[in-house]
């Protein structure tokens, strides 16, 4: 178990609590994080590219001219890729850029990705980020004040509901319910903010 300070929203001392080694105590292997982060870009990749082959462009496919006595190269139809306005030879094609990575591994990820921002001494635990109203203004001061200028913030099951509407428009701050917290989020941002309920959530997840 590892103990780090609680601070609560006004950078207030809010107690300690105790990490458990087996999330947030393991050994960062990037090697780990490389792939999971390459599997989440993969799998939200459109993969829409596509351009069409001498089948499917507009065209004659009459013979162009006779096969013998012209002098020239032998030839059929003009939506061969050779000519202009023919189709595209081993042009890119619709299809689906994800592939497998099994449960227990993306699970492991995450832990590493925990681990890592720990490590790094750039984990922050918080009591709560409720707040009396959704003002913008007043919660960048408290994330200036707090040090957090680039941060993911993750809430219990639920985001508050003022602070996710103050905070959706500070640039370079994302903030997710603890269902939605996921590796490539985690590296993306400087600090991770994690709040006592999402602490709880996350032993619970990984029991």
């Amino acid at each position: 178990m590892v103990d780090i300070k609680v601070t609560a929203l006004d950078g207030s001392a809010a107690g300690e609590i105790s990490l458990p080694d087996e999330i947030f105590g393991l050994d960062p292997r990037s090697d780990i994080l490389q792939r999971m982060v390459r599997w989440q870009l993969s799998k939200r990749q459109a993969g829409t590219h596509k351009s069409k082959g001498r089948s499917e462009v507009s065209g004659t496919t009459k013979k162009m001219y006779k096969q013998k006595g012209t002098g020239g190269a032998r030839h059929g139809a003009k939506t061969a890729p050779q000519f202009r306005g023919g189709g595209k030879a081993f042009g890119p094609v619709v299809h689906s850029h994800a592939h497998d990575l099994t449960k227990k591994f993306r699970a492991l990820a995450l832990k590493h990705a925990l681990s890592s921002k720990l490590k790094s001494e750039n984990l922050v635990i918080v009591s709560d980020v409720a707040i009396d109203a959704p003002k913008t203004k007043a919660v960048k001061e408290s994330l200036a004040k707090l040090g957090w200028a680039n941060a993911l913030i993750i809430d219990g099951a639920a985001v508050n509901e003022n602070f996710g509407l103050a905070t959706r428009n500070v640039p370079h701050i994302d903030v997710l319910p603890v269902q939605g917290i996921n590796v490539y989020d985690i590296l993306r941002r400087e600090k991770l903010v994690l709040t006592k309920a999402a602490v709880e959530a996350l032993q619970e997840r990984f029991k």
